[in-house]
């Protein structure tokens, strides 16, 4: 066990080293030697130390096998099954690998038929999206989550439940895996806020108890926590924001949709990120989707030459943008693990390389859902930050949900304006 740890400790050192090897794209053509030599000797010692090492691990463990395990891996099984609360486990992506009996009840399908399917198919749409991202950021080891969603309503199907969900997420490595999972388990949300309302009250009775004693002694109570200054003070920035952007979209002159975009970019630079970039979708109007092609209408950034470069890129190229427009998908990215999320600058280098960015949002510029259908985006608006600055959070990203939907609105009705009447 000891030897398999130190073996994965080595290859996520390799990895991390050769992350850093894939950012000297771009760097001058002159100064890539040094990084090339290190390539090579990286590629060395794949070849000399880690692979033989694998060999060795992966020759010891099928001479060892796995029959004494699994007696055990049989009772958890069947605790699993048995389990009175629905319970999902799901890979970092959402896709469902095993649900309990509670769980198919709850879901109104069977578990074959859910087994390797995305669970987020399940939900209703204006949760998915934070769905998505809890569940990355537990399978990535940033700690337990829980958050509330809504099960999607279909017309003809077995009705589900229509009331919220608490959903509390915690991740777990299955045996002989090499990446963890994600254990959900759902609850009624009303339930335990009365649950959490009652504990309250059994609370208040101890503490007048113990407030009323002789010489102050009775049961301790703790003291409920004081609210953290600092978070109070990012939720008020925020909702300044959120007021600004209002005012912002309900000027009272007719602007067009590049008018509307620009405005909304200038009012997020800097104040809120170092970069912003916006690109529409084309459609005949603000009422119609047209698809493609997407048009970059704004770039904001601290570099006048980096901007001019990501200006000339064609956001079709861009993969995170792609990603929204098409599917509606929102992206949070903390220190991205792919250099190429956002595509190459004229020169071939990666521009979230080049931008030395730290964490990104990506959001689609949709209408609010209208009877149960999610509407296409009418574009995707880009926030990037950079060094020193705290990286994106997700309080933050539901703001920014939120303003997108406030400008998809703003779009539509500039395309109304804007369209010829008969």
């Amino acid at each position: 066990m000891a030897e398999s740890s130190e073996f994965g400790a080595d290859l996520s050192d390799f990895r991390s080293r050769v992350e850093e090897l894939r950012s000297a794209r771009s760097l001058p053509p002159e100064e890539q030697t040094a990084a090339l030599d290190a390539a090579l000797f990286e590629l060395q010692h794949v070849a000399e130390v880690l692979w033989p090492r694998y060999e060795e691990l992966a020759a010891e463990a099928r001479r060892n096998g796995g029959r004494r395990d699994e007696p055990e891996l049989r009772l958890l099984r069947g605790l699993f099954q048995r389990l009175p609360l629905p319970v999902a486990l799901l890979d970092h992506t959402t896709v469902v690998r095993r649900l309990n009996v509670a769980a198919t009840e709850l879901f109104g399908m069977r578990m074959g038929y859910a087994t390797g399917r995305a669970l987020t198919g399940l939900l209703a749409h204006d949760g998915r999206p934070a769905f998505r991202s809890q569940v990355a950021a537990v399978a990535r080891g940033e700690g337990d989550r829980s958050l509330e969603v809504r099960l999607l309503q279909e017309e003809g199907a077995k009705p589900r439940p229509g009331g919220a969900l608490r959903v509390t997420l915690t991740a777990l490595r299955p045996p002989g895996e090499p990446r963890p999972a994600v254990l959900a388990v759902f609850q009624d949300a009303e339930g335990t806020r009365r649950a959490a309302a009652a504990a309250g009250r059994a609370v208040r009775p101890a503490a007048a108890g113990a407030a009323g004693h002789p010489g102050g002694h009775g049961p301790r109570v703790s003291k409920a926590p004081r609210p953290d200054l600092a978070e109070v003070s990012r939720n008020a920035e925020l909702m300044d924001l959120m007021d600004d952007m209002a005012s912002e979209l309900l000027r009272a002159e007719p602007v067009g949709r590049e008018a509307v975009l620009d405005g909304a970019a200038r009012l997020l630079h800097g104040r809120f990120a170092e970069w912003v970039v916006a690109d529409l979708a084309e459609g005949r109007s603000g009422d119609e989707y047209g698809g493609w092609p997407l048009r970059r209408i704004a770039v904001l950034g601290p570099d006048p030459q980096q901007e001019a470069s990501l200006r000339a890129q064609d956001p079709a190229d861009c993969p995170l943008v792609v990603d929204a427009v098409r599917n509606g998908v929102s992206a949070l990215r903390v220190r991205p693990d792919d250099p190429d999320a956002f595509g190459h600058d004229a020169s071939g280098a990666s521009v979230l390389v080049r931008a030395q960015v730290t964490s990104l949002l990506c959001v689609p510029l949709c209408l609010p859902p209208s009877h149960g259908e999610t509407a296409p985006a009418l574009g995707a608006l880009t926030l990037f930050r950079t060094g020193w600055r705290r990286a994106f959070e997700m309080a933050e990203a539901g703001v920014v949900d939120r303003m997108s939907r406030h400008l998809a609105m703003a779009l539509r009705q500039a395309g109304l304006q804007a369209a010829p009447t008969d």
